[in-house]
């Protein structure tokens, strides 16, 4: 996964990436950005491979993954995934939702190991901020 690049996200509006409740962190959904910037725009379209599809999937994970770290204590880890939201910009006839969102999960299975996997929620919509092609959101346990 050389091709996905770890840098904390920042805001686009008023709202944070993250909110801690005690041992949950939620996140606020994180698109395929690096720097700042969409590396990818537009619907995901039927008529590609899935796999065309696993970088921009994979870099919006570890954005959200990212963000959900920076609220950890030094002595703390996440010691779970427990839900996971993966919002498809998908044109009209896409319909492998699920095998686009299991470039998510493998991203999180070989950062957290089986820590990394909890439930999932899969959602095609017809438009996302930005013009971005997904994006992710994640609902972690902290443990130390």
């Amino acid at each position: 996964m050389t091709d996905i690049i770890k840098y904390q996200p920042s805001p686009k509006g008023q709202y944070t990436l993250a909110s801690r409740f005690e041992n949950i962190i939620h996140t606020a959904g994180m698109t395929p950005t690096v720097d700042g910037v969409l590396i990818k725009r537009g619907k995901l379209m039927a008529s590609h491979s899935e796999a065309t599809y696993r970088q921009i999937v994979q870099q919006a994970t570890c954005n959200a993954l990212t963000v959900a770290e920076s609220e950890l204590q030094p002595d703390e880890e996440i010691s779970q995934v427990i839900n996971m939201t993966v919002y498809i910009n998908a044109e009209e006839r896409l319909s492998s939702h699920a095998r686009i969102a299991d470039f998510a999960s493998a991203y999180l299975l070989e950062e957290l190991g089986e820590r990394g996997i909890g439930s999932r929620t899969t959602v095609g919509v017809s438009s996302l901020p930005g013009d971005a092609p997904v994006e992710v959101q994640l609902v972690v346990g902290v443990g130390k």
